[in-house]
């Protein structure tokens, strides 16, 4: 029976992973998402679900245990923080060359460098625009409550399947180390050999009498052959931009002004809108859930009964450099944004949109 129980955002993720038959974690420590991992070896999934858990001796060996486990079709998942995705580029960008499916949980932390443990959203750029090599996309999760981190591991996964590449969930500091119930849901079963053959018959399993082997690689030295997987990836990434775009609006029906944010910041703005109503200023919310795929037709949609838009981030300016390509100059698109680990309050927010949207 499903429960509810009281979590940080980074320990529900763990419990997501051992819940929906995760099979293996391979990751680092850092600050704000170490509890992931902690949680995990907690729990001790080994001995009831048989998922393996492995401290890893750095990011860049983490990434790349996820490229040999999900090779063999096996739902696999790390964690880290800002400058652990970094180094963790490369293999991403492997991981999606080869077309694996894996799970990629970031809980931002400021930069650049080394920056600050507390809560940023920096990372914008970083997850979106792809941190590695070549023309690739992964499908970005950013959850704004507890029980989103825990339901978008599963959901994560299903993506990453259904598409055959990397899924990650872009979470923050804040959210990441909130406490709040999540419901724990029903334990499903890992898959069998069996099941995995029949759900990712690509994977590398090893050769049988009636199959052949599977060759997992992201190399392909002739031009012509690799300029066609690489339109391939592109049509793929417009199938997921056609059918996998999730978003919320808040007070956005009848809204003059509208306030872009994700995250935690999304939590905190929907307070400074009601403020700003209140005041007669209509002012709505579309928090973008996928941040790819990014929400770009709802926002069109709304285009024409906008005077101004706003992007809200824990960042200097990233999310708005989209925004300004969606509004085209038909509307003035403004930012408002705290660096440095600083979260924005709602009456921050609620100045910034008596500042400039009014």
């Amino acid at each position: 029976m499903a429960e509810k129980i009281l979590l940080k955002g980074n320990e529900a993720i763990a419990h997501a992973a051992i819940h929906c038959g995760c099979d293996g974690y391979f990751g680092y420590p850092i600050t704000p998402q170490s509890e992931v991992m902690e949680t995990l070896m907690a729990q001790k999934p080994w001995e009831t679900t048989g998922m393996v858990v492995l401290q890893a001796e750095s990011e860049i060996a983490s990434i790349n245990m996820l490229y040999g486990g999900a090779g063999t079709g096996k739902r696999v998942m790390t964690s880290s923080s800002s400058p652990g995705i970094s180094l963790m580029s490369e293999g991403i960008s492997y991981l999606a060359g080869a077309e694996l499916p894996c799970l990629v949980v970031d809980v931002q932390r400021g930069g650049p460098g080394l920056g600050t443990i507390q809560p940023s959203q920096s990372d914008y750029f970083q997850a979106t625009k792809g941190g590695g090599h070549g023309d690739y996309k992964i499908i970005i999760l950013a959850p704004a409550y507890g029980q989103e981190m825990y339901d978008f591991v599963e959901l994560g996964f299903e993506l990453a399947f259904k598409y055959r590449m990397p899924a990650m969930i872009l979470a923050d500091g804040v959210i990441g180390q909130m406490m709040e119930k999540v419901e724990i849901k029903e334990q499903k079963p890992r898959w069998t050999k069996e099941e995995i053959l029949k759900i990712s018959p690509w994977a590398a399993t090893g050769k049988t009498a009636d199959r052949k082997r599977n060759i997992i690689t992201s190399l392909d030295l002739d031009p012509i052959s690799q300029e066609q997987h690489n339109i391939h990836l592109q049509e793929k990434y417009r199938q997921v931009e056609e059918n996998e775009v999730r978003y919320t609006e808040y007070r956005s029906e009848d809204a003059e002004h509208l306030i872009v944010a994700f995250g935690c910041m999304a939590r905190i703005a929907e307070t400074a809108i009601d403020r700003a109503r209140e005041q007669g200023i209509k002012v709505g919310l579309i928090r973008p859930i996928t941040l790819f795929p990014f929400p770009k037709k709802p926002i069109e949609k709304l285009l024409p009964q906008l005077k101004s838009m706003m992007s809200i981030e824990l960042n200097a300016g990233q999310m708005v450099e989209d925004l300004k390509v969606i509004a085209n100059g038909k509307v003035p698109v403004h930012f408002f944004g705290r660096m440095g680990g600083v979260v924005a309050s709602p009456d921050e927010i609620y100045e910034a949109i008596i500042n400039k949207l009014k």
